[in-house]
């Protein structure tokens, strides 16, 4: 890769924003200096940030099953899923796939494991911008969901696990409103059919979420697989986490257990999408509300990739003491150190040059160019 200089950049850190020059030398970041410069590319006065880094996306789905019962390409799907999170400035991604099948449709045994066979054939014939790892999300209340992560014993792309129980009565659905929103509204069960679903769904988490929850802990801890919670509600949800050693709390679903999952160390995961609306589109807590606690550290786009980037220029504006770099740090810095990626996340010398150039026109941000390992992708 050829070496270049990055000049005339306001340059976010972790502290402070400067204006001057990044050079990149095979790949990594070799020098950050002050001041104009007439060496290199102008960047115009753009900011030049750290690329993001993305935890959790549901996004490859949408793609690979675009319809009811449709299953598209994998390796199109891909790359179109691809494209679109590098052009949102997302360098390294975290795609999401499901481990356990329901009566909800789901995806069959095998159909996961050949996705992340595609992905990882089209990260090797380089048909992809970003870096692409995987999050395994393990609803434990399903039967079969050891079976089909049995699929993933040996893969080293593997780097983080959630564990999901979307039975009725727990996490997310502490009351019935959004469960029967959801599940009965939606689809048009009758009460009869809708009563048989909810007593399969809550008899399927008494006798499976526990010793699979404890299954699953017991081999990630032995790979170093980082843990995440999903939905946490209340305290004894967090003490529970704790327990398990969890590092990730993904969307707490009420203050308190925010409050303890980030006293307790864990990083405090919420929704970009629910930042730049306002509100959760199911109904739970707002991020921002959390952000003005001091207790969300992540951001994920987790079903529109664009507002990864843009989320963090809106809690900048509007929540007070919050300076750009440190919300700029909830989807670069602390995602990278969530899952023990030490070589990315931060403008420093000696890290792999992912770097984004971003323009801000009428409050939106605008990718212009981005870099993964100083190689233009974008």
């Amino acid at each position: 890769m050829p070496d270049i200089t990055l000049s005339n950049a306001r340059i976010v850190l972790q502290d402070e924003i400067i204006h001057g020059s990044v050079k990149i030398e095979n790949g990594l970041i070799a020098d950050i200096s002050e001041g104009g410069s007439r060496i290199g590319e102008d960047v115009e006065g753009d900011y030049l940030i750290a690329g993001l880094v993305e935890l959790h996306t549901d996004h490859l789905e949408t793609h690979y099953s675009p319809r009811p019962g449709v299953r598209w390409h994998t390796i199109s799907a891909i790359q179109a899923h691809d494209a679109q999170v590098a052009t949102s400035g997302i360098t390294t991604v975290f795609d999401c796939l499901r481990m356990g099948s329901d009566e909800d449709g789901g995806f069959q045994k095998g159909e996961m494991r050949a996705m992340a066979d595609a992905i990882e054939t089209a990260q090797n014939e380089d048909r992809l911008r970003a870096e692409h790892l995987l999050h395994l999300r393990c609803e434990v209340s399903s039967a079969d969901v050891l079976e089909h992560f049995s699929d993933f014993e040996t893969d080293p792309r593997v780097r983080l696990v959630s564990l999901m129980d979307h039975a009725p009565g727990q996490r997310q659905f502490q009351t019935m409103d959004q469960y029967t929103l959801y599940y009965k509204t939606k689809r048009g069960l009758s009460e009869e059919a809708f009563a048989h679903f909810v007593a399969r769904r809550r008899e399927a988490s008494a006798l499976y979420a526990a010793p699979h929850r404890d299954a699953l802990a017991r081999v990630c801890h032995a790979r170093g697989i980082t843990i995440a919670s999903h939905d946490d509600a209340t305290l004894e949800h967090v003490d529970e986490a704790i327990g398990y050693g969890i590092r990730l709390a993904e969307f707490p679903t009420s203050l308190d257990a925010a409050d303890a999952s980030h006293k307790a160390g864990m990083s405090v995961l919420m929704g970009a999408p629910n930042v730049v609306r306002g509100k959760s589109h199911s109904g739970n807590i707002a991020a921002r509300d959390l952000a003005e606690r001091g207790v969300l550290d992540v951001l994920s786009s987790d079903y529109v990739p664009l507002s990864l980037l843009h989320a963090p220029f809106v809690l900048a504006d509007e929540i007070e003491g919050m300076s750009l770099p440190q919300a700029l740090a909830m989807v670069t810095s602390t995602p990278a150190r969530t899952v023990s990626l030490d070589d990315r996340g931060r403008i420093a010398e000696g890290l792999r040059a992912d770097l984004v150039r971003v323009r801000r026109v009428e409050g939106v941000p605008v990718v212009r160019s981005v870099w993964r390992q100083g190689r233009r992708v974008a």
